[in-house]
């Protein structure tokens, strides 16, 4: 598959270990990017049609576009495809749930893989870089609000403790997601079967929190795929961002990798 992304913007790698806020589009001269888009990636093991929009996630995720906007790409295995011979060991119901919502506000006829979803505002099939890319960049012309994430650490029981500070919105629901930053299956059995699939920003655990969740108290992670995800000893990221209970869209992002 040819990915337009790599001709079409100019990407450089932002260091991750930091938190990468939003900033407001225009703050030319800012030592941040511009702006923060969310790339959702609904995709599965079990699917022949999924590896490509993996590949594309693979070449956006945690890359600046040469306009200053950070692509922080996260990926949720759906299961409805575990019966095709093939269960995928990262997919949770708690994704195939998510999508579902997306799949109402959207008025789509049913759910599908490969799925991309852009700031909760577009959806397209997860392959298509010419649209998401279009996306993407209409994103980056939408301002969002300012939050940040404070305070991110591993605790003892195996949970991740954390904070949020910024500007909250009484309309809208923080979501928080721990992702594997990078990991990959040996595929024995259907669609799929005798390949090496990739991935990125897997999604092991992701909880919602009211709007007031952002006051800079301590706030929790934890469960048994966390503790998959930590024995597997690959690092851990950070995701938060605002839902507006209008619309569904994403009104602000901040992101960080966890220390091991």
């Amino acid at each position: 598959m040819q990915l337009r992304f790599l001709f079409a913007l100019s990407f450089t790698l932002l260091g991750i270990s930091a938190v990468a806020c939003f900033a407001a589009p225009g703050g030319a001269g800012a030592e941040g990017p511009v702006s923060v888009a969310v790339v959702e990636l609904f995709t599965s093991e079990g699917s022949s049609s999924c590896p490509p929009a993996d590949a594309l996630l693979r070449e956006i995720n945690l890359k600046q576009t040469s306009a200053g906007q950070l692509i922080v790409g996260i990926s949720e295995h759906v299961t409805y495809w575990n019966h095709e011979g093939w269960r995928d060991p990262f997919s949770l119901d708690a994704m195939t749930g998510r999508q579902q919502v997306y799949q109402h506000e959207f008025a789509l006829s049913e759910a599908y893989t490969p799925q991309i979803v852009v700031d909760g505002a577009e959806q397209m099939v997860g392959s298509d870089s010419a649209k998401v890319e279009g996306a993407v960049a209409r994103a980056a012309m939408i301002p969002k609000l300012d939050i940040e994430i404070g305070d991110a650490h591993r605790a003892a029981d195996g949970s991740v403790g954390f904070s949020v500070h910024g500007t909250a919105d009484s309309k809208a629901t923080l979501v928080a997601v721990l992702a594997e930053n990078a990991t990959h299956s040996e595929v024995s059995h259907g669609e799929n079967a005798g390949r090496t699939l990739q991935h990125v920003a897997v999604v092991r655990v992701l909880k919602e929190f009211g709007f007031d969740a952002i006051d800079g108290r301590t706030l929790r992670l934890s469960g048994s795929n966390l503790r998959d995800a930590e024995e597997a000893g690959t690092p851990l990221r950070l995701v938060v961002f605002l839902v507006s209970h209008k619309n569904g869209h994403v009104v602000a992002v901040a992101e960080q990798t966890l220390s091991q």
